[in-house]
Order: structure tokens, then sequence, then C-alpha cells
């Protein structure tokens, strides 16, 4: 199967830019048509240019799903049917996207699929977790309920991360800052003192030639040093595709002083956030943590929780497996053995979240707290070692003189 990227038109006159997976170009010309859909184009799917594209045509962003979410939760949950929820829900929205999504959701409800499926065609806009639990909603006739914790859920997942996204603005500012002075002073300052010391005709330190070579650097070639983090980004992303090696990083990244305890909260309240609305809505425990598995970012921490999924479907209980592989946190951990013990794992889940979303925030300022007057005192020291460098050129050349 290859991946192809088209164009069409409905009957209505509205246009529909997406990606499938057919045979062959015939094949999904074909399959279009049978949907009634007018074929306007299609092309190989691939290319970076060609994914930006489609990615800004198509996606919905995080924003706008918890939005949308909370939006369609409000509506049904005031008796209205699904299709006119939609129906002024996309009279609501702007252009774009969102209606663009909005309509195929509407139209695909309208042709008889339910609205789980519909949301599993919209080209991974909604993730299987998102889908999952909108189909037990279904299956329970609880779709304005799962919906309501949906958006709930979404939105404390945001709140998490604009927390340590907030914290991390200040220390970027602050290296910012650091890399534009000592940018500046190798470009501006450093060569005014390179020719003075070639009219003298002084031997230069090792540290001072250094100086000035990296200012000539700056100076001359700043277009290709502006140039190399996107190569070096791209590289870097191929290198770690390499699922071995990635989970090998992951896992040094868990070992880290104060980072990876702090990394450690953070996948807890995430999962246990995840975890705590899945069984709320029905899912079962297995399934429940497989799809929770899939909000942790860690890979070293997403196979010690696929093991001891595995281990819960061979019947061994959740806590004990958790333990084993050293999957969360040991007061985590406790938490959800007397959760398992009492019949009461959901609201433990929900307690555990809470509580590491607490200590997430508390380690994000401790952290800060080191972190600033170190790059501070980073800064000041590089400041310094220039200044030095450059008085230690010129008392040798007086020495000379002298």
């Amino acid at each position: 199967m290859a991946r192809f990227q088209f164009r069409a038109v409905r009957l209505d006159g509205e246009t529909l830019d997406g990606e499938r997976e057919a045979p062959d170009l015939a094949a999904l010309r074909a399959q279009l048509q049978h949907e009634g859909l007018l074929v306007l184009e299609l092309r190989p799917a691939g290319g970076l240019r060609a994914r930006l594209r489609a990615r800004a045509r198509r996606r919905l962003g995080r924003a706008e799903v918890t939005a949308l979410t909370r939006q369609l939760a409000t509506l049904l949950e005031s008796g209205m049917a699904l299709d006119r929820a939609l129906q002024i829900l996309i009279e609501l929205a702007a252009a774009g996207p969102t209606t663009r999504v909005l309509g195929d959701l509407q139209q695909r409800v309208r042709g008889g699929a339910s609205f789980s499926a519909a949301l599993a065609e919209q080209d991974g806009q909604f993730s299987r977790l998102y889908v999952s639990m909108v189909r037990a909603g279904e299956a329970g006739g609880a779709l304005d309920r799962v919906l309501g914790s949906l958006a709930d859920y979404l939105e404390r997942i945001a709140e998490l991360r604009q927390t340590v996204i907030s914290a991390l603005v200040y220390p970027a500012i602050l290296v910012t800052v650091a890399g534009l002075t000592v940018a500046l002073l190798l470009i501006f300052v450093v060569p005014q003192f390179a020719g003075l010391f070639a009219d003298m005709g002084a031997t230069l330190p090792r540290s001072t030639r250094i100086l000035i070579g990296l200012g000539e650097l700056l100076r001359d070639h700043w277009w290709v040093l502006l140039c190399l983090p996107a190569p070096i980004a791209l590289a870097l992303e191929r290198w770690l595709e390499d699922p071995a090696r990635r989970v090998r990083i992951d896992r040094r990244l868990l070992g880290l002083p104060l980072a990876g305890a702090l990394l450690w909260r953070l996948e807890t309240a995430r999962l246990c956030h995840t975890l705590a609305t899945l069984l709320g809505n029905g899912l079962p425990l297995a399934g429940a943590l497989d799809l929770a598995r899939e909000v942790v970012t860690n890979r070293a921490l997403a196979e010690r929780l696929e093991a001891a999924g595995d281990e819960l479907r061979r019947g061994r209980g959740l806590a004990g497996p958790l333990a084993r592989h050293q999957a969360l946190p040991p007061l985590a951990l406790q938490m959800v053995r007397v959760g398992e013990e009492s019949g009461g794992l959901e609201p433990v889940l929900a307690k555990v979240a809470t509580i590491y979303d607490r200590e997430t925030r508390a380690a994000v300022q401790r952290l800060l707290a080191l972190l600033e007057p170190a790059l501070i005192l980073g800064l000041g020291v590089v400041v310094a070692g220039i200044i030095l460098s450059i008085l230690g050129a010129i008392l040798g050349a007086n020495a000379l003189v002298v």
C-alpha cells in the first residue's frame, strides 16, 4: 500500500485536501469517485514541502481539538442531536482546517458511520485514545459525559504542558542573551584588538588566537552558522529514528540528576491522568493501559509499561508488574497497590495524578532556582575569559615594548 495526496470537490462545492493509502493511483481515484467526489489532483505523498503544506491545510492544533471537544460536549449535554451540534460548530468556526474536519465528520455521520468511526478517518487528527473513549461512550449511551471527561482531560494535560513551557521561557531568554553577548564581543570587539596586535608584531597567546579566529569565523561565515541548525536537527531526527538508540537515550535521561526526577514526575502525572480518565469512562484496565502508554513520550518508560501490560493480561494484576518493571515512582506504586486492593483504582489514579502535578510544578521551580544563577554565572565566566585573554595579550605586548 502506498500513500497518496489528493484534492477533490464534494457535490456541495467544498474542496477537500488530504492523504490516503491505496494500492495505486487508479484504485484511489475509484475509491474517491465511489464516495461521490470529483477528483482534481492525485500525486504520491512525499517530500518535506508537500508534508508541511498538507499539515498546514489539514491539521488541528491541540487547543482547537480541546475547544471543539468542550463545545460539542456542552451542546450534547443540552439534549441536542449530534448532527445538529456539528452543524452549529461548523457555522461558528472560521474557514480553514476546523470547518473541513467538522464538515467531513458530519458527512460521515449522516452517511451512517458512528462518530468514533468518523473520528478515526481523520488522518490521525484525533488520537487512538480519543477515538477509543468516544467509542466507549457510544457503547454506553453516554457520549456527552465522555466528551466532557475528554475535554477535562485535555485541559489538564495542556495546563501541565504549559507549566513546563512557561518555566523554560526565562532560561531560554537568558541563554539567548548570553549567546548574543558573546557573539557581539567576538565579532565587533575582539577584531579591533587583533589589528592592534598585528601592528605591534606581538606573539599572541593561544587563547587570544582562538578568540580572534572565532571572531573571524562568525564575521565571515555567519550565514553558514545560521543554516547549520536545520540540517543538524534533521540529522538528529534521523539518528533518533532507531528505536533501540532512542530507548538508550531516554533511559539515560531518566538517570540525570534533578532533570531525570522531573521527567519521571511529569510522565507519571500524564500517565495517571490518562489512565484515570479511561477507566472512568468504562474502558477495561488492560486496554486502558495500552492507550495510556501512548501519551508517555519517554521510550524507556513506555517499554516498561508495555512489559507490565503483558503481565497484566496474563492475570498478574497491575501494581505488581508496575513495581517489577519500575514503571512508576515508589509513592505512586504504593497508592496504586492500595487502590487495586480496595477496588477503587480510578479515584486513586486521579489522586496520584494530582499529587505528581503539584510535585512537577514544585520540581520545576526548584530547578529554575538553580538554573538561573548558573546561567548568569556561566555568562560571567565566558565574558571574563574573553577579557582576560585580551588583557593577557596586551600585557605581553607591553612587556615586549618595555
